[in-house]
């Protein structure tokens, strides 16, 4: 595996005292920035290449930057291998918080386990860490006026944004034949709708039409988990438009099957 990129942060991730949301990520892990944008360095790199699922993000948020920077402080600190690291610091920080329970709810409702053959998609996350890679399309934690970055502005029309797509996750799916994707959010979508256009993905393999699995979502959740009725949602929820694309979800998975 190449991790040059670890190579070039692991003296200062093994330095930093600790890693914690409350002071961000410190500048030593800076990247690049332009205008309000700001990309940092995370031990993402990781790629599953026997991966039968690909989750994708739209980018490492800071609380999973965190997570994973001090796993691989602690295999740092180990004398473990690169790819060890890197491996244990993916699997601890992808996804990691409140929105882990929030997908894995949803692939359990959609019966990915059962496409996968195993007993829980909670096992995604432990014991069957080998049938699925976690990703985003922003590779590293990228921030917009020091917050999390949601999507806005454009990451298609923003040339950094886009230059993390086409040099790093394209580079990272190549590495991906045959797996399902599934994009959280119409964001994440669009740039997979993208990737396929470029040659890079077949349609059929983009399982589109998962909420994000935020918590800002949890009525958007709750609705298509079955959890709250139709008549109870709020005026923000569009019912018909996630009855569509849970439809469009189903009728896909169960067309596909694993190469």
């Amino acid at each position: 595996m190449k991790n040059s990129q670890f190579e070039q942060f692991k003296s200062i991730i093994k330095n930093e005292n600790s890693f914690n949301m409350s002071n961000g990520l410190p500048n030593s892990l800076l990247l690049k920035k332009e205008g309000e944008l700001s990309v940092y360095y995370a031990p993402f790199e990781y790629v599953n290449k026997n991966a039968k699922l690909v989750i994708v993000g739209i980018t490492p948020g800071l609380q999973q930057a965190v997570n994973a920077l001090n796993q691989a402080k602690i295999g740092i600190e180990n004398n473990l291998g690169n790819d060890d690291i890197l491996l244990s610091a993916k699997g601890v920080g992808s996804f990691s918080g409140p929105m882990r329970n929030n997908l894995i709810n949803m692939l359990q409702y959609m019966n990915i386990h059962k496409k996968l053959d195993i007993n829980s998609c909670a096992e995604l996350f432990s014991t069957q860490m080998d049938k699925v890679h976690f990703t985003s399309v922003l590779s590293n934690p990228v921030f917009y006026k020091g917050k999390n970055y949601n999507g806005t502005p454009s990451m298609l029309n923003t040339p950094i944004l886009k230059q993390l797509i086409n040099e790093c996750f394209m580079q990272n799916i190549q590495q991906l034949n045959g797996a399902l994707f599934v994009p959280l959010g119409p964001k994440v979508t669009a740039v997979m709708q993208y990737l396929s256009q470029q040659g890079q993905l077949q349609e059929k393999q983009i399982l589109n039409g998962f909420p994000h699995p935020s918590g800002a979502n949890a009525e958007r959740i709750a609705y298509f988990l079955g959890k709250k009725t139709k008549e109870a949602l709020s005026v923000k929820t569009n019912s018909d438009q996630i009855d569509f694309h849970k439809n469009a979800l189903l009728t896909k998975l169960d067309a596909f099957s694993f190469a």
